[in-house]
């Protein structure tokens, strides 16, 4: 074994003890699944996944980049079908394509007449279609199917390395880059005006969304993972006005989003990407009916006392 896959191996060994610490405080029948390594596995990927994805939902949503994360989401597929077909990783050939996709999207956007909107619609359904061509030519796609759908109870030691990259990378950059990140969010047009480079920014903040996109693919998988970019962000921007606030509580959304997802399709025998992306929705409903500022209750609570002054 190599010096840093076996780092990384004792890293993963030691989350997994912490977070079985906590299991171990839960009722007999919900912990009771979590003596077995690959739940294990599974819920240590899962809660990297719905704190990565808490994380950049954020940005996502305060930016208004919700097609983007979708157009990345599928347009990581045909790497995805590449890398199967040559024995690689999934993730080196998803984040290739996923990253290649992006700077497309960019350049026509910046360099043509074609609209932002208008790039990523025809940059991601070309890539999707690709993706669907190259699965239809492989005789076994089932493996790939899981890509689609997520499929976090398999998740390999390997893959779980690859997501804690990941996932360190994204909070490092994340806090390297705090304020620049957090002006650009707000006013691109201040942040350069400041000396920023605002096109390095942008960039890298979309490889940020493809490495996370792509971290996510054994998890949610590729058609569920946009929800749990966007999902997350949306519920914290209910619930406060303070953008250090809503990160916490949007990492807090994906992280027991993911985990409640999990313990979920286990008990109800289901889709783990599609529970983890329901209990995120059932999340933002509560929110949305019962946020104390922004909620639906609370507005028309105060249009009802308006209206009796």
């Amino acid at each position: 074994m190599l010096p840093l896959e076996a780092l990384a191996t004792g890293v993963i060994d030691a989350l997994i003890a912490l977070l079985m610490m906590a299991v171990s405080l839960l009722p007999e029948p919900l912990a009771a699944p979590f003596e077995y390594r690959f739940m294990q596995r599974a819920l240590l990927t899962s809660v990297l996944v719905g704190a990565i994805c808490g994380l950049l939902s954020c940005y996502v949503v305060l930016k208004r980049w919700s097609l983007l994360g979708d157009a990345i989401s599928h347009a990581v597929l045909p790497g995805v079908a590449i890398a199967y077909l040559l024995g690689w990783p999934f993730f080196i050939g998803a984040f290739i394509t996923g990253a290649l996709t992006s700077l497309g999207i960019g350049a026509l956007e910046r360099h043509t007449r074609i609209k932002a909107d208008a790039a990523m619609g025809l940059m991601f359904t070309a890539a999707f279609a690709l993706g669907i061509v190259i699965i239809s030519k492989i005789a076994t796609s089932t493996h790939l199917m899981h890509i689609l759908f997520g499929n976090v109870l398999g998740v390999q030691t390997t893959a779980l390395i690859l997501t804690l990259v990941a996932s360190l990378v994204a909070v490092l950059a994340i806090w390297l880059a705090y304020r620049p990140l957090l002006l650009y969010t707000f006013d691109p047009q201040q942040a350069q005006a400041l000396g920023f480079n605002t096109s390095l920014i942008h960039y890298g903040l979309i490889l940020l969304l493809t490495l996370t996109i792509v971290a996510s693919l054994e998890t949610v998988g590729i058609i569920l993972v946009v929800a749990m970019l966007i999902t997350p962000g949306a519920t914290a921007h209910l619930l406060t006005d303070r953008f250090p606030t809503m990160l916490a509580i949007s990492v807090s959304v994906g992280v027991i989003s993911a985990v409640v997802g999990l313990v979920l399709s286990v008990s109800l025998d289901v889709a783990s990407g599609g529970a983890i992306v329901l209990v995120a929705s059932s999340l933002f409903l509560i929110a949305l009916l019962a946020a104390p500022k922004h909620g639906l209750v609370a507005r028309h609570w105060r249009r009802w006392r308006l209206n009796r002054v």
